[in-house]
């Protein structure tokens, strides 16, 4: 085998990773909708709605913020929008001297629905030293509250960045002395686990179901309707998974193309990730055929496609057309027929949604995410890595981001031109968000893509342009994740004074939530969802609550 680096690279084949098959078989492909299951589910909904609705009216300040708190843990929030906004306003305009956890109780709910709020109101939490009055240290509920508050801080919140050494330190001691398999101990565990602002919404749905259920205090209407209205939501799941995976089933790219992850279903999991509620089937859908697409076009540049054939693929990509693809290897003609499919069916739904506009901006971010893998393709095996800013503003594009939300726009009702054209200008939001998705990406995979040592990575990058050992250069980006989880906050809780469309950065901000699921700890479950995704696939898709 030729020496990586020497000149007759381009027809060197990378070392390629085998990847296992996808655990789900033909699981989700066998699906019979009930609709006559959905309408008795609808009709309970419904008659709960009203009383519901009553308890909103009725519940006082303390109480409403709890009141509002579990309606959308519990996943309910989508049912009472008016409602909610109305009591949320209510929040904010009532001010009074609340205990810890109320304290921070109303802080998180607020800044989480983008409302301002200053983190000036734990200052009276706050001693001489600048640090938490001990007599907080135990008070399990008040820690709970300031550690999730904690997650939403922005850029320079002092105050909050002590709160999070200061809950995480006392939480993983309660956890360890609290009794077994209490309540208060399962949920330390799962906040340590999963903070819940960078929780994936339907994954925290289904977990605080769990727990509410074991709640003393719990109200038990509102649990007898989460449960309804989340087997509700997982017909429609099992319902959109049926069509996809005989979508998917169809291309047969599994046996064609034995170099690429045959990952549908997680994909799918990133769709329900940024909307889970009902109507908001096409996004959920095209998300997934969009990864897909990403996630095939990465395999083929990263794991098999020498240099010569990337540039010549990028090549056909730039022109857009059938023409002269049999010039392609037959590998790569599969792959090309893949794109165009999926490109088909967006400029006929985009059309249909009185879209049009979004088709040419469609067939630029694929271009554009192809450009992007080839040239790092080009660095990695040549050996010729660029400085470390060069590198990263390049994982912009290979992030997808841009791709997967164009991809979306015929399934947002409100989206216009203008809002791609938003997308697409770089704005700090979707930088933020697209570095801290590569960050944890970039941390998860490293291993992986080196080969054994055998090509370079983001890692090698960093190490080679600041002089740094392997163990700092992880150690900075881990500290990246943070700075960037840190920007997205700030701009989300600023959205109410910017231009930006308000349904597109709710998506963008539940992107960076299963960017940071699905690498968490420096893992990668999507490409191995067996110990962290298949679980929460299996509790979403497969299992109904009792």
């Amino acid at each position: 085998m030729e020496e990586f680096g020497s000149n007759s690279v381009r027809d060197i084949r990378p070392p390629m990773n085998k990847y296992a098959p996808s655990m789900w078989g033909d699981i989700f492909s066998t699906f019979s909708f009930d609709d006559q299951m959905q309408e008795t589910y609808e009709k309970s909904i419904e008659a709960g709605k009203k009383e519901i609705r009553s308890m909103l009216r009725d519940a006082s300040s303390g109480n409403l913020i709890i009141l509002l708190d579990t309606i959308e843990r519990l996943g309910l929030s989508y049912h009472f929008e008016t409602e909610m906004k109305l009591k949320l306003d209510q929040i904010y305009n009532f001010h009074q001297d609340f205990d810890l956890f109320t304290t921070a109780h109303r802080f998180r709910l607020l800044r989480q629905n983008q409302y301002q709020v200053s983190c000036d109101v734990f200052a009276k939490f706050i001693g001489k030293d600048n640090k938490f009055e001990d007599i907080h240290s135990s008070d399990v509920d008040g820690l709970l509250s300031l550690y999730e508050a904690s997650h939403v801080r922005v850029d320079g919140e002092s105050v909050l960045e002590e709160a999070v050494a200061f809950t995480t330190d006392h939480l993983t001691r309660l956890a360890q002395v609290l009794p077994e398999a209490s309540l208060s101990k399962d949920k330390v565990k799962q906040a340590l686990q999963h903070p819940l602002h960078k929780g994936v919404p339907i994954c925290n749905i289904r977990r605080y179901i769990s727990i509410y259920e074991r709640d003393e205090s719990r109200i038990q209407l509102l649990l007898e309707i989460a449960k309804i209205n989340f087997n509700f939501l997982q017909n429609i799941y099992k319902d959109e998974l049926c069509q996809l995976s005989r979508w998917w089933k169809k291309f047969d790219l599994k046996s064609k193309l034995v170099y690429a992850r045959d990952r549908i279903v997680e994909c799918y999991l990133w769709g329900v990730a940024a909307n889970f509620e009902p109507q908001y089937s096409y996004v959920r859908i095209a998300y997934a055929k969009s990864m897909k697409l990403c996630s095939v076009l990465d395999d083929t540049y990263d794991n098999y496609a020498t240099l010569a054939e990337a540039e010549l693929f990028t090549q056909h990509i730039e022109r857009w057309n059938m023409d002269n693809i049999d010039q392609l290897p037959d590998y790569m003609q599969i792959v090309y027929r893949f794109a165009m499919s999926i490109y088909e069916d967006y400029q006929r739904d985009a059309t249909t949604q009185d879209k049009a506009f979004a088709a040419p901006y469609f067939q630029e971010t694929v271009k554009q995410l192809c450009r992007a893998y080839n040239t790092e393709q080009k660095w990695i095996m040549e050996r010729q890595m660029p400085p470390f800013e060069v590198y990263i503003n390049n994982s912009v594009f290979t992030s997808c981001i841009y791709f997967i939300f164009t991809a979306l726009i015929p399934g947002i009702e409100s989206a216009t031109k203008e809002d791609i054209d938003w997308l697409l200008s770089e704005p700090k939001i979707v930088i933020s968000i697209a570095k801290m998705a590569r960050h944890l990406q970039d941390l998860a995979s490293h291993e992986r893509e080196n080969r054994k040592g055998e090509l370079l990575t983001v890692v090698d990058c960093y190490m080679q342009d600041r002089n740094v050992s392997k163990q700092e250069a992880l150690a900075e980006f881990a500290e990246f994740v943070e700075v960037e989880w840190m920007n997205t906050n700030t701009e989300w809780a600023m959205h109410e004074s910017s231009s930006a469309p308000k349904e597109i950065v709710k998506l963008l901000l539940n992107y960076a939530r299963v960017a940071d699921v699905t690498y968490k700890k420096s893992m990668d479950y999507y490409t191995s969802p067996e110990n962290s995704l298949a679980p929460q696939i299996v509790a979403l898709f497969v299992d109904p609550i009792p």
